[in-house]
């Protein structure tokens, strides 16, 4: 070897040194590139939770959005609870309605079948009053007969026609007319055999004999 190839040798492998002075804290380097790390991560991260929500997680609704959606729901609530109400109404008019023509219907048919019988009664009234008239009601009769007129009169008949009563065709049915200075009115002078109410409605009229004024 010549002592120009040792002095090439010394030249390359001579190690070129870099000097700074400038003091460098290794915590602060370190928590640097920390944060610088964290932060990455973070926005790298936050973009994907944002782009796609994790499975299951409750997606938040705007109130604002809410509200349309719950004033519709509510004003279709009390359109039906409406309706509802109106169906009730009419149905408890017609039932209170229905209940007030049966009652009237029933009432009707009772006082029908009371008539009918009263009316089968009548002719035997009438012999009671003729007994009456010639003294004839007297004894077991007599009890059997005002037991029956008392009965009668509890069912609701009621006797008319009597001697001096104002004549009245709805009422009375003249079978004899006459004139008479006693008189202002046509009267009732004579009663041949008496009429018969039960409530407001004639079950038969009087037979009477009538004088008007002269």
């Amino acid at each position: 070897m010549t002592a120009a190839d040792d002095e090439n040798d010394g030249q390359a492998t001579e190690r070129v040194v870099i000097r700074d002075r400038r003091k460098i804290d290794p915590k602060a380097e370190g928590g640097a590139k920390g944060t610088a790390a964290v932060k990455d991560k973070s926005s790298n991260g936050g973009a994907h939770r944002a782009a796609e929500p994790e499975e299951g997680a409750e997606v938040p609704v705007d109130d604002e959005d809410k509200k349309p959606a719950l004033g519709a729901e509510l004003e279709a609530v009390r359109g039906e609870l409406d309706e509802r109400t109106h169906d009730l109404q009419r149905v408890t008019a017609e039932y209170a309605n229905y209940r007030k023509r049966v009652d009237r219907d029933r009432a009707a048919a009772a006082e029908l079948t009371t008539g009918a019988v009263l009316t089968a009664l009548l002719p035997v009234l009438d012999d009671i009053d003729r007994a009456r008239e010639h003294g004839d009601l007297v004894g077991p009769f007599a009890s059997v007969a005002e037991s029956l007129t008392a009965v009668t009169g509890k069912l609701g008949l009621t006797a008319f026609g009597e001697k001096g009563d104002p004549f009245d065709p709805n009422r009375h049915e003249a079978v004899a007319h006459q004139t008479s200075a006693d008189v202002t009115e046509p009267t009732c002078v004579e009663v041949m055999r008496r009429g018969y109410t039960l409530g407001e409605r004639l079950l038969r009229p009087a037979l009477v004999a009538v004088a008007d004024p002269e």
